[in-house]
């Protein structure tokens, strides 16, 4: 359905969950990806990328870490020598009360979900203006984009912010070929979303209209079409995929 031969990608956080997934449909489609991650499980997903066929390339990245972003976009075009595709998708969610919440705490979710992405774009941007083409993907989500949760204001403020960069930064970039888009996904089915217990797991389906909870294969497809040549024409819209959960 979709030809990324010769593309190269980058997506952060993609050892495990949402992320493992969007890497691993990147390279059934052709692209050579890299797979940024903290965790030692992301040469397992290039191990994957290379039996479909495909090129792969692990690198640690704390993306907090302005120098170890550099030194992933360095890696990738010294291996590859182009970027044409970052996905933005490193991120944490630890639930904490705004009254408990600690000034360390909130620092910490901002830096890795709104200020990596803020290191990856700045990285990454120079090469695509070079090239006149580039399609960015920022994961956001529902909480903060549209709704609320409570337990979540540090989670809610990041991925709001990413909404807002995503927008302001299209019209910065449109003049250059480079697509900046986001994804807001509802309640996704991922290894941290087992925690939730077997009753919160079953109150949040029965709120999805569609009946299910999303699935990382969900996100990942809106990915690829927001990284393909078809949605050439759109730029700095954060798209919600959440089964109609934001509908009521």
């Amino acid at each position: 359905m979709y030809d990324f031969k010769d593309k190269v990608a980058i997506v952060t956080g993609a050892g495990q969950g949402i992320g493992r997934t969007i890497a691993l449909s990147l390279a059934k489609e052709g692209a050579k990806v890299v797979v940024a991650d903290l965790s030692d499980k992301r040469f397992e997903v290039v191990g994957e990328i290379k039996a479909l066929g495909s090129e792969g390339l692990a690198v640690r990245c704390d993306v907090s870490d302005k120098e170890e972003v550099k030194g992933v976009v360095r890696e990738t075009l010294e291996k590859f020598g182009r970027v044409d595709i970052l996905v933005n998708n490193a991120g944490i969610y630890p639930f904490k009360t705004f009254s408990e919440m600690t000034e360390q705490e909130w620092d910490k979710v901002l830096n890795i979900n709104l200020k990596g992405t803020f290191y990856f774009i700045k990285a990454v941007l120079p090469k695509m203006i070079e090239q006149k083409k580039g399609k960015i993907i920022n994961i956001s989500s529902i909480a903060g984009a549209v709704v609320g949760f409570s337990g979540l204001a540090h989670y809610s403020a990041s991925k709001a912010a990413i909404a807002g960069l995503t927008k302001s930064l299209a019209l910065e970039v449109a003049k250059h070929g480079i697509n900046i888009n986001a994804i807001a996904p509802g309640p996704v089915e991922t290894p941290g979303t087992e925690a939730t217990g077997e009753e919160l797991y079953e109150q949040t389906r029965k709120a999805i209209p569609i009946g299910r909870w999303g699935r990382p294969e969900d996100v990942a497809d809106l990915v690829l079409f927001l990284a393909g040549d078809k949605s050439d024409f759109i730029t700095g819209q954060c798209i919600i995929t959440d089964g109609g959960y934001t509908l009521q």
